[in-house]
C-alpha cells in the first residue's frame, strides 16, 4: 500500500491540490436527507426483482427507493467510477490524453501502434471487447472494449507507481468520501457499489471538485465525432457517441435514458442491470441497481423510470 493521498499534502506523487468539496455523502441519518427522500411517492419501477433507485442534485440526495447502502455488483458502471480515476492522474500532471500508451512488460496484451490514452476512454484503439484481438487500427471504429480499460488501468499505474486499485482508493474513493464503494475488482466491470455512493459520483461528475471544469469539459463532449459503433443491448448506432469514459446520448435511438433527456446526458449502464446517468441540463443525476442481469425488462422500464424522474425532479411536463 502506497503513501495516503491526501489534500495539500507533498507526496511522491506531486503536489496534490485541495479542493473544496462542493458534495459530501449524504447522511441518512440527517433531517434533510430524510425529507428529501421522503417527499414524494415512489417512482413507478415495474419489475419482479429487487433494486435500489436514486436521484440526486448537485446538491444533495433529492429522492431514494430500496436500500441505498445495499452493495450491488456494478459491472460496467464500474468504467466511469475507473475513468474518474485515470482523469484526476490527468489534471494532475501525471498522465497525458495523448500519450502513447505505455504498459509493464508483466501485461501481454499488445498495444496497437498509435494507441493512445484518449483512444482508450473513447472506446476506439481497436481493441474487440474481451481478449487480445485487435479489430481497427487506433480512431478508426468505436468498438467497445473491457481489455481497452483493462490496458488503460496498466498505463495509469506505470505512471503513477500506484496500483489502480490503490490510486482509485485514494484518489476517488477516499477524496469523495465514499462509505461502500469497493474498487479491487476489474476497472472494466469488477466494482461494487450503493445508490448513495453512485449518486455522490454522480453529484461529482455534475458539479466536479477533483478535475478542472476544462477538463471536465473534454470529457463530457464526443470525442472521435462521427465513428459509429455497437452500444450493447441497443443494436448499431450511427453515430455512436462517447466522451472520455462516458457514454455520450447525443440522439441515440433506441436508448436505455428517456425519451426527453437531453443531448448532453451522459454515463454508463451494465450487464448487471445497474446504470448511473448524469444530465447537465436537467442539472440531475441518477443511478439503478438490482438482482436481475441487465435484459428486456431493463430496455422496457429504464426509458419510463428517467423520464418520471425528469418530469419530477427536473421541471419537465
Amino acid at each position: 500500500m502506497m503513501p495516503r493521498i491526501g489534500t495539500g499534502e507533498l507526496c511522491d506523487i506531486g503536489l496534490v491540490e485541495s479542493h473544496q468539496r462542493l458534495h459530501q455523502p449524504a447522511d441518512p441519518s440527517s433531517g434533510t436527507d430524510r425529507a428529501a427522500t421522503g417527499a414524494a411517492s415512489p417512482i413507478p419501477v415495474d419489475v419482479d426483482f429487487e433494486y435500489a433507485l436514486g436521484v440526486s442534485d448537485p446538491q444533495q440526495t433529492l429522492h431514494t427507493q430500496g436500500d441505498d447502502a445495499r452493495l450491488w455488483d456494478l459491472a460496467s458502471v464500474s468504467k466511469p467510477i475507473a475513468a474518474l480515476g485515470v482523469l484526476i492522474a490527468v489534471e494532475r500532471g501525471l498522465v497525458d490524453l495523448d500519450e502513447a500508451v505505455d504498459v509493464p512488460p508483466s501485461v501481454t496484451t499488445p498495444v496497437p501502434e498509435g494507441a493512445t490514452v484518449r483512444h482508450l476512454l473513447a472506446h476506439t484503439a481497436g481493441y474487440a471487447f474481451d481478449g487480445q484481438e485487435l479489430l481497427a487500427g487506433p480512431g478508426e471504429r468505436r468498438i467497445y472494449s473491457n481489455t481497452g480499460f483493462e490496458v488503460l488501468a496498466a498505463h495509469v499505474e506505470e505512471a503513477t507507481g500506484y496500483d489502480f486499485p490503490d490510486w482509485m482508493e485514494q484518489t476517488v474513493v477516499q477524496e469523495l468520501e465514499l462509505r461502500d464503494l469497493e474498487v479491487s475488482g476489474s476497472p472494466a466491470a469488477g466494482y461494487r457499489g450503493s445508490i448513495r455512493d453512485l449518486l455522490v459520483v454522480g453529484r461529482e461528475l455534475l458539479a466536479p471538485t477533483l478535475i478542472s471544469e476544462e477538463l471536465w469539459r473534454a470529457a463530457t463532449t464526443v470525442q472521435f465525432a462521427g465513428l459509429a459503433g455497437i452500444l450493447p443491448g441497443y443494436g448499431r448506432q450511427e453515430p455512436n457517441d462517447w466522451g472520455l469514459g462516458y457514454e455520450i446520448r447525443g440522439e441515440k435511438h433506441p436508448h436505455w435514458t428517456g425519451a426527453d433527456s437531453s443531448p448532453q446526458t451522459f454515463g454508463h449502464f451494465g450487464q448487471s442491470g445497474s446504470f448511473l446517468w448524469v444530465d447537465p441540463q436537467a442539472r440531475l443525476t441518477a443511478a439503478f441497481l438490482g438482482s436481475a442481469p441487465f435484459g428486456k425488462t431493463h430496455i422496457r422500464i429504464w426509458p419510463g423510470v428517467t423520464e418520471e424522474i425528469l418530469t419530477r425532479f427536473g421541471g419537465r411536463s
